[in-house]
């Protein structure tokens, strides 16, 4: 009797076992959201949206480090050699993700260093100018900067960002002569383009909205396909007169390349979660971007065909950093 007790109480217990194993993977303290460049741009904007949602969901604090640096490199890498328990994670872009591997000649890390955990967002970047430069639309901002070859200075959060990239397709297919000011994110780019020390930005339209709407900037295009949603006033590059310009700036969260799949499926969760809802994608479009919720595998193929994008902007531009 006492065995079939102990027999019993034995099978009584694993349906309880069974439960407890199913409960998601939640952190044990406070998770790190690396950001790869200055505080201030849609990088870090987007970040800090997320971190101030997941914390409440995750039951942890997400605290936001921006580690900038290297076109985003120093940040990722940071994330890439991290352990791989769920409490560093990284806020990825284009960059990071696709484009520097194709311009970088020696990378600290390697793709398969980080795992695709959710795609947040897509932002159109701007071609925009300050109040000295004379052109007051695209078309005659081409036909200035073919009259002044060389001497237009061209400010982006760095090396490797979409803003880099698009502003070397845009000196091929528009045949000008720009000079590239790499920074470390958006907010050195903004006071020295007001101040006048370079002329233009091609960068993530989101940080720029208000002071284009205060008359301290002038947006003359953007990159996108087709008119972006928050300017829908704004010009294409391919309406300026660049046939078939596109180049849309993108954002997700990875995490070192050896975290388990249930802690990658509760980030992902609880990621596409608030992007998927209504407020939380209201608030991404108030940042100027457009909420694109792909899970893990989705997330990944969506990154294989961007690298075959981007491998062939880099070939055609000739763009290099060594």
């Amino acid at each position: 009797m006492p065995g079939r007790r102990a027999a019993l109480g034995a099978g009584l217990a694993l349906p309880f076992i069974g439960r407890a194993r199913a409960q998601p993977w939640a952190p044990a303290r406070p998770v790190r959201l690396v950001v790869p460049f200055q505080g201030g741009g849609a990088t870090d904007l987007t970040a800090r949206l997320l971190a101030e949602r997941l914390g409440p969901v995750l039951g942890q604090p997400v605290v936001v480090d921006n580690r900038p640096g290297a076109g985003g490199n120093v940040g990722a890498d940071l994330v890439a050699k991290a352990e791989p328990d769920g409490h560093t994670i990284l806020m990825c872009t284009i960059g990071t993700a696709s484009i520097n591997q194709f311009l970088y000649s020696r990378m600290p890390y390697r793709p398969e260093d980080l795992a695709a955990v959710a795609l947040v967002n897509l932002v159109a970047n701007g071609v925009v100018v300050n109040a000295d430069v004379p052109a007051r639309d695209f078309p005659a901002f081409v036909a200035h900067a073919k009259s002044n070859p060389g001497r237009l200075n061209y400010g982006t959060p760095g090396n490797g960002t979409s803003g880099h990239l698009s502003g070397e397709y845009l000196k091929v297919r528009a045949g000008i002569d720009m000079t590239h000011v790499p920074y470390r994110g958006t907010g050195g780019v903004i006071p020295d383009l007001i101040g006048g020390q370079i002329q233009v930005a091609v960068d993530n339209l989101p940080a720029y909205l208000p002071h284009v709407r205060e008359g301290r900037l002038r947006l003359l295009a953007v990159t996108s396909r087709d008119r972006w949603f928050a300017v829908p006033e704004a010009p294409t590059v391919a309406e300026g007169g660049v046939a078939g310009f596109e180049a849309v700036a993108w954002f997700g969260v990875q995490a070192p390349g050896r975290t388990p799949p249930p802690v990658i499926a509760r980030y992902a969760d609880a990621i596409l979660g608030i992007v998927r809802d209504a407020a939380g994608a209201a608030r991404l479009r108030d940042l100027g971007s457009e909420p694109r919720p792909l899970g893990p595998a989705e997330f990944e193929a969506f990154i294989r065909a961007e690298n075959e994008k981007w491998r062939e902007v880099v070939r055609v531009s000739g763009a290099r950093l060594d």
